[in-house]
């Protein structure tokens, strides 16, 4: 079972673009997923705590474009030591 007051380290992963002055590509994207992976499987292993679902509407060229992402919130009971080398 999982409790929140185990948590001590939050993770912050963004997953998709906001930026439409700056798109990512889809190897930055699938960077972004391996490590969402990463921190649910590996030990210590991560907890979901939180999502945020985003939804931007921009005009691009004349056309109107969604850019889109999930932001997951990925809790610890500790902050993991392979976490210091993807920042």
């Amino acid at each position: 079972m999982f409790d929140l007051s185990d948590v001590g380290y939050v993770k912050r992963i963004v997953i998709g673009n906001t930026d439409p002055t700056n798109p990512l590509s889809q190897a930055a994207i699938d960077d972004q997923t391996d490590l969402l992976n990463r921190c649910l499987n590996n030990t210590p292993k991560g907890r979901i705590i939180g999502i945020e679902k985003t939804l931007v509407s921009v005009e691009v060229a004349g056309r109107q474009e969604a850019l889109q992402a999930l932001v997951y919130h990925v809790g610890f009971t500790r902050k993991p030591h392979w976490l210091n080398e993807h920042e």
